[in-house]
């Protein structure tokens, strides 16, 4: 089979490569921080590209978003103030912003110019979710917006771009900075983080020294992981508890039908993809992983940060 027509290349591993074809490029250029491209495809439809690496796709983006912000939302009492670190598409704002109980939401991108291009070009992940009363909106560094704020949030939501050398990220996944956010929490608060990628080939590159680090700074984790096909690979999360949330059942124990209760009484209709089976399935780890967290040695320093493909 013959490769004709525009093509997107992109590296999983240093010696795996993944392609889609591309119908039409409505975006291409950088920013002053990375590159920012938006594809149409004909498999996931409207894609949003940042530094080569697949961010989000019309398709499947729902299974990415609900799985990174609702269990953490769905954990907390009651959540009226959230934190978004990164997030340009505003499909993790979206997806805050269907609980009733959120009075403010603020969001850091760094990037005011992805934000922008992603406004106007993917109108089908924020959906106007950008025009909200409730969101204040500022483009500064997330990690010295948290450390010299006097606010304080319920839940804190970091969607941010994957560690990569020279990336504007990759201090965002060091013991230092998990130690800012903690101190950025309410009483009883969560810290969700996207962790990177979990299949068998490439679940060290990232995700089990990010664990192992946020171990180190709050009383209890809790780790999981959903397939996401635009990814090709199983992508990472993991959950942080302040000691004042640690939950009587963990996560990986709770009821799906209890799971259901909670999302019908906080947001009153389903989801997507999220719901009780798939929380029970996305927070019961692959032996691989268990494993892996288990012997994993690295703690994630300003001075030795970790860096993806």
């Amino acid at each position: 089979m013959q490769l004709t027509g525009r093509w997107h290349f992109e590296l999983v591993t240093a010696d795996v490569l993944a392609v889609y074809r591309v119908h039409d490029v409505i975006h291409t250029g950088r920013t002053h921080y990375q590159s920012v491209d938006v594809l149409d495809t004909p498999a996931f439809g409207r894609c949003l590209v940042l530094d080569d690496k697949t961010q989000s796709t019309e398709v499947d983006e729902h299974i990415y978003h609900e799985s990174l912000v609702h269990p953490a939302m769905l954990l907390h009492s009651g959540p009226k103030s959230v934190f978004i670190g990164g997030g340009g598409e505003g499909a993790t704002l979206r997806e805050v912003l269907r609980h009733p109980s959120v009075e403010r939401v603020v969001m850091v991108d760094l990037d005011g110019d992805a934000v922008r291009i992603c406004r106007e070009n993917l109108p089908n992940h924020h959906q106007g979710s950008f025009d909200d009363p409730r969101l204040a909106l500022r483009h500064e560094d997330a990690r010295e917006y948290l450390r010299a704020c006097d606010e304080k949030f319920d839940v804190l939501v970091l969607d941010l771009v994957d560690p990569i050398e020279e990336g504007p990220a990759y201090l965002l996944y060091t013991r230092e900075f998990y130690e800012i956010a903690q101190a950025a929490l309410n009483p009883g608060g969560l810290l969700v983080t996207q962790s990177g990628p979990t299949a068998l080939i490439n679940y060290q590159e990232c995700f089990t020294p990010i664990v192992k680090t946020l171990a180190q700074v709050f009383p209890a984790v809790a780790p999981y992981t959903v397939f996401v096909p635009a990814f090709t690979t199983l992508w990472g999360f993991t959950l942080a508890f302040t000691e004042g949330a640690v939950p009587n059942v963990p996560p990986a124990d709770m009821l799906p039908e209890d799971v259901d209760k909670l999302i019908e009484e906080r947001l009153g209709s389903e989801l997507l993809a999220y719901d009780g089976t798939a929380h029970r399935r996305i927070f019961s780890l692959p032996k691989h992983l268990r494993k892996g967290i288990a012997q994993e040695p690295r703690i994630v320093t300003d001075d030795t940060p970790v860096f993806m493909v």
